[in-house]
């Protein structure tokens, strides 16, 4: 685990220390976002995030990013992270989900079976500038509205909301003891007023759907038996299996066994109750589309399983701009960095390295997992939506870096919130400025897409 530094003076001097980091860069100066004369081509950028794929699913990967500007910010992390770097910094690090879009927040069962509502993906962990991920939230916000057919100032407002909910959050838990801070979560099953037609009901509406979206309850949908035995069906080109493609290789049970080394010895002994049928290619996303993810299907008896899903880990993009991760196995480094930023982390989370030396990590499939359709989704629900991510984003950044100085920094007035609701403006036209560059690349046959395999 990366040693983060810890401050050990008083919560006061701590609060001043990250004020006086206003001179180095002030709030005002995060609204800025202008595209400088050098700027990468975004088409080259992606390009080359897309080297080592699976060349037969880059069209599906381009095909979901003109799906519309939030599916082409989906899958542009490696473009805004180059974005991000050159743009003011306080200076202070955390432990970064490097692509914090609205997206990648979601509920899901903690290990007592309690819903919890977190950061959802980690693939670009690494630690970083904390602005950076507020920036994306923020611009994200703003992208996903216009979708939704909400127009600017309410977009604007609700990536001010996101701001203004991280801000007061981190006070919040600036506020708190620290193992009080440690031990926060944001909770789905807290009762709320059901006469009111909030994202807090409708949370609270999926969280009993998800209560039926157990790894039980998917068994039938994703198995089918095929010549006596239990087989994942294939649902090509989402679901296919290794041979059916013909490129992809696993050696499943050699990679199962480094996986189970990763496990907590708790764990293992429960995990050692399931034994390997099947395993099939699944293609998940929008930016890991390309990668090689799969499901492997485990069972205890006949009617009892476990799903796993197995996703290669590549470098973060941040690297290049924040540094190289201290692990050697970059499914280590996503593991370490989801188990870190989360407030509970699946018990099966853990890490392997295929023959072929590629690294992966793995969780449960599909565990009660709980989101929002946000395509539809009206003004007032964006900002209350935003709301949540941004005070989930506060607590899981303040895991790493110290509450009291970043709320030195942030201040208890509308500053910086105002800078990155510009920000976020300005770089919802970036983004749909990028999604028309993409459309040309297309239609002038530098890349293939295909529409409509579902998402």
């Amino acid at each position: 685990m990366t040693e983060f530094t810890v401050d050990l003076r008083p919560k006061t001097e701590r609060i001043k220390a990250g004020k006086a980091l206003r001179k180095k860069a002030p709030r005002s100066s995060h609204a800025v976002w202008k595209p400088p004369a050098d700027r990468l081509d975004p088409i080259a950028v992606l390009r080359a995030n897309s080297r080592g794929r699976l060349k037969e699913l880059l069209p599906l990967r381009w095909g979901r990013m003109l799906a519309s500007p939030f599916g082409f910010l989906r899958g542009a992390a490696a473009v805004m992270a180059a974005d991000l770097a050159p743009t003011p910094v306080s200076g202070l690090l955390v432990q970064a989900g490097g692509d914090s879009h609205l997206a990648n927040f979601g509920g899901f069962a903690t290990p007592e079976r309690h819903l919890v509502f977190d950061i959802n993906d980690f693939d670009e962990t690494l630690p970083a500038p904390w602005e950076w991920d507020l920036k994306r939230l923020a611009a994200s916000v703003v992208v996903a509205g216009r979708h939704a057919g909400i127009g600017d100032k309410a977009a604007g407002g609700s990536a001010q909301a996101a701001v203004r909910s991280y801000r007061e959050m981190m006070a919040r838990l600036a506020g708190m003891r620290t193992l009080d801070e440690w031990y926060v979560r944001l909770d789905l099953e807290t009762p709320i007023d059901v006469s009111r037609d909030t994202v807090e009901r409708r949370l609270s509406a999926e969280a009993e759907k998800a209560r039926r979206r157990t790894l039980f309850h998917a068994f039938p949908k994703f198995m089918e038996m095929s010549e006596g035995a239990p087989r994942i069906k294939d649902d090509p080109p989402l679901i296919y299996h290794f041979k059916a493609r013909g490129g992809v290789e696993v050696d499943a049970r050699g990679f199962l066994h480094r996986f189970r080394k990763t496990l907590a010895p708790e764990t293992r002994v429960l995990f050692d109750r399931f034994r390997l049928v099947d395993v099939a290619m699944k293609v998940v996303g929008v930016g890991s589309v390309g990668t090689r993810c799969a499901v492997a299907l485990l069972l205890a008896e006949s009617d009892d399983p476990l799903f796993l899903q197995i996703k290669e880990a590549r470098r973060s993009v941040l690297e290049p701009f924040a540094g190289k991760s201290p692990y050697s196995n970059q499914g280590e480094r996503v593991v370490r960095g989801q188990r870190l930023m989360q407030s509970a982390s699946d018990i099966f989370l853990g890490w392997s390295r295929d023959a072929k030396g590629r690294d992966y990590y793995c969780r449960q499939l599909r565990d009660m997992k709980v989101s929002l359709v946000l395509d539809r989704i009206s003004a007032a629900g964006l900002t209350d939506y935003a709301g949540w991510c941004g005070r989930a984003l506060a607590r899981a950044h303040a895991r790493s870096g110290d509450a009291a100085t970043l709320t030195g920094y942030l201040g208890d007035n509308s500053v910086f919130d105002h800078a990155l609701a510009k920000f976020a403006v300005a770089y919802a036209d970036q983004t749909e400025r990028d999604f028309e560059a993409l459309k040309k690349a297309v239609k002038a046959g530098r890349l293939q897409a295909s529409v409509g395999a579902g998402r």
